[in-house]
């Protein structure tokens, strides 16, 4: 089996085990997958088509997971997953978008074909394409299954990277550099800020040697001037300023693999408050970064952090960080540990972090993020870019 990132069969078959030992601890005997991130890691499957109803499905009996999709898809999974014939299940054409039946009552028809209508069901209830709509039209198809949330169960599978996926995602850090290296050379006063995207969206395409770019799950970001208060505005034609602030958030993706990053600049002289601001914020990055490592939990982490700001008399309300990894759109995390108060998942060799470290005050904001691989000796950097407030004179 070939897969999006060429993984082995071996490596699939230890994910599928890996999610079968889970589904007998929750209690489940199958599991709908509908995250495009958890299809892929499943089976390899890859393709722009999660604007509709599709899913795949794990039974604790089957040998291989089941891709369920629209039938002009089903090529896409013949070339992406290496899945057998049998366990490719198109759905009728005539069912895209249509205003009463739904693809999900030929879904319910494959699992009562197969003898599972009785079965115990874990669902993605907060999948992104997991509509309510597609709920309703199993759960009333389905009467004598029983259906739970399986509460990311595949997400949680997919926290520890293996060595196949570390060396994308540092392929992604070493992409993701070049392209926050670029977009600051572009940056300069009476730029147009869409001329910078451009150069980023240029770069994170290209990638770098031996190392091809792929979309990533998120635009990029780029809030400029009191914009950077609040930190998901994207760009505007407008040009740069002569002086004030601007943020970039960005990642390098490889094979759907990501590595984000955040910098900050400031176009002219900056303030003392300002630069002083964001030593700060590296410092306490350093302070969380030392921490991260194996046996350490995701709130200690976040409490070396706010350590350093309380010391210097900053405070950041929301979490500071979120895994990381393969993802499609609208998102780059993983929705599983927090780097955050009460978030007590222990540390582990291989998961990997976007430390989103920045704070955001009533009139403008500074970020300096990485994204890091937890290590034995702490955190290691995924990319690397100066990490200082980068100032455009």
């Amino acid at each position: 089996m070939s897969g999006s990132g060429g993984f082995t069969k071996a490596e699939y078959a230890r994910r599928l085990a890996d999610v079968k030992h889970r589904m007998e601890k929750a209690g489940f005997d199958l599991i709908i997958c509908q995250d495009p991130a958890n299809m892929c890691w499943l089976t390899g499957y890859d393709g722009w088509s999660f604007y509709v109803p599709q899913c795949v499905l794990v039974h604790l009996e089957e040998d291989r997971p089941i891709w369920f999709g629209r039938a002009q898809d089903a090529k896409s999974a013949r070339m992406t997953t290496g899945l057998p014939e049998q366990n490719i299940v198109p759905f009728s054409e005539r069912l895209v978008q249509h205003p009463v039946e739904h693809p999900y009552d030929e879904l319910a028809g494959l699992i009562r074909a197969r003898g599972w209508d009785r079965a115990r069901i874990g669902v993605e209830m907060d999948a992104h394409y997991y509509t309510a709509r597609c709920h309703a039209h199993l759960v009333n198809s389905l009467p004598g299954a029983r259906f739970s949330n399986n509460h990311d169960l595949v997400n949680w599978a997919r926290l520890v990277k293996s060595d196949g996926e570390l060396a994308l995602i540092r392929e992604a850090g070493a992409i993701c550099s070049n392209a926050m290296n670029r977009a600051i050379e572009k940056m300069r006063p009476g730029v147009p800020q869409n001329h910078v995207i451009a150069e980023i969206y240029h770069a994170q395409i290209m990638g770098v040697a031996g190392a091809g770019g792929d979309y990533a799950a998120i635009c990029p970001l780029m809030p400029v001037g009191e914009g950077t208060s609040t930190p998901h505005l994207t760009w505007s034609d407008a040009p740069l300023p002569d002086a004030g602030l601007a943020i970039v958030e960005i990642a390098g993706v490889r094979r759907r693999y990501h590595a984000a990053l955040t910098r900050t600049v400031h176009f002219g002289k900056p303030p003392a408050a300002l630069s002083d601001m964001a030593k700060v914020i590296v410092e306490g990055v350093d302070a969380g970064l030392e921490t991260a490592r194996p046996g350490s939990t995701a709130e200690q982490v976040e409490a070396a952090w706010q350590a350093v700001l309380r010391r210097n008399g900053l405070k950041k309300e929301s979490r500071v960080g979120y895994p990381v990894g393969l993802a499609y759109p609208p998102d780059w995390g993983e929705r599983t540990a927090s780097l955050r108060p009460g978030d007590k998942t222990e540390l582990q060799p291989g998961m990997c972090f976007h430390f989103m470290a920045g704070v955001w005050l009533d009139d403008f904001g500074v970020a300096i993020s990485e994204s890091f691989v937890v290590a034995e000796h702490g955190g290691e950097r995924l990319c690397d870019v100066t990490r200082d407030l980068i100032v455009i004179n």
